[in-house]
């Protein structure tokens, strides 16, 4: 089987929606909100362009006649909820140019949409160029998955020139750059290392969704590395990591997004946009495009009252919700001397 193939097959038989630390976030309720529901707006801000909905759809696949039909179906779902999209990775085209339309179908199918290509951060500039060139993308994302490389059978045992690459591309390519995880999360060291080279935005991608090392590790002919199933932070803590960067950039979270209520709580956390992906394919996969489409539409009407129940009209205010933190994140907190009380006062 095609390993994009057996990505989704593995992603569609973990996925379930299990609990994470997005449930560890209570928000503290006011009985007096202020507002009305009719001014509350979902708009937010990236790249200097304005996007209607606060979330999105994330990379996931590509490569496979399997995973061209799926890519199409999600350029539609895109478009009908008028929502950002990022492909996964690009770099099968970049070997195979007979695999290109499995990407190009995006473009196709969603014309005037804002859409990303997806590379990882081992990827000579020269390929990234390439990347964004295949479907004139909008922008470019850049995967980290160090974890996966090495679970991966097959994956990179180099990663000297990770950092080093990712410099001279965030200089060079002729689109705004993303730079995520795929499900590890973030610390605020590895932030700051971004920051330093000229990264703007990151996606802090933490876990409690897919498991990139739990999908190589069932690859595996033991399967000896199931231990790693859950390695790494969570999105939740790697909003609170982030938080502490003094530095300014652009938030975007993704990574155990279940429904409406974790992206709203992302948010809350400093999130610019949200991203889903394990979410949105098992939807697309088992309910069909037309039931996604509903579904999705149907958050977006979900966080105009969320947005009113909090008292705040717009996506950048949202920062001001006070939060409480229990279970391990509120351990974590106080074990990298996160101040709980700058959010449960603010």
């Amino acid at each position: 089987m095609n390993r994009k193939d057996e990505h989704v097959s593995l992603a569609k038989a973990f996925h379930k929606d299990r609990s994470n630390d997005f449930d560890a976030v209570q928000l503290v309720h006011h009985s007096f909100p202020g507002v009305d529901v009719d001014q509350v707006t979902l708009a937010t801000t990236l790249f200097d362009r304005s996007f209607t909905s606060p979330f999105f759809i994330n990379a996931m696949t590509g490569g496979s006649p399997k995973t061209k039909e799926i890519n199409r179906d999600l350029a539609e779902i895109a478009q009908a909820c008028d929502l950002m999209m990022a492909t996964g990775s690009v770099s099968a085209a970049l070997k195979d140019s007979s695999v290109s339309d499995t990407f190009t179908v995006v473009r196709e199918a969603f014309p005037n949409g804002f859409l990303l290509a997806n590379i990882g951060a081992g990827s000579p500039v020269e390929n990234a160029q390439r990347a964004i060139d295949l479907f004139q993308a909008d922008a470019l994302q850049i995967h980290l998955n160090a974890p996966q490389e090495l679970v991966m059978p097959e994956g990179d045992r180099d990663f000297r020139q990770w950092l080093t690459l990712l410099e001279k591309t965030v200089a060079q390519v002729n689109v705004p750059v993303i730079v995520k995880e795929v499900g590890f999360g973030m610390s605020r060291e590895t932030i700051q290392q971004l920051l330093d080279i000229g990264v703007e935005t990151i996606d802090v991608a933490g876990g409690g969704g897919t498991s990139f090392t739990q999908i190589e590790n069932a690859r595996r002919k033991k399967r000896e590395m199931a231990y790693l199933d859950h390695f790494g932070q969570s999105t939740v803590i790697s909003l609170l990591e982030s938080n502490e960067v003094k530095q300014a950039f652009t938030r975007i979270a993704s990574g155990g997004i279940r429904d409406a209520f974790d992206i709203f709580k992302a948010l809350c956390l400093g999130a610019k946009s949200v991203g889903l992906s394990g979410t949105i394919l098992n939807l697309l996969l088992t309910k069909g495009k037309e039931e996604t489409i509903a579904t999705i539409q149907s958050w977006q009407a979900e966080l105009t009252l969320l947005y009113a129940m909090v008292g705040q009209s717009q996506t950048s205010d949202l920062t001001n919700v006070p939060l409480v933190f229990s279970g391990p994140v509120k351990d974590w907190c106080e074990a990298r001397r996160i101040p709980l009380t700058t959010y449960s006062f603010r």
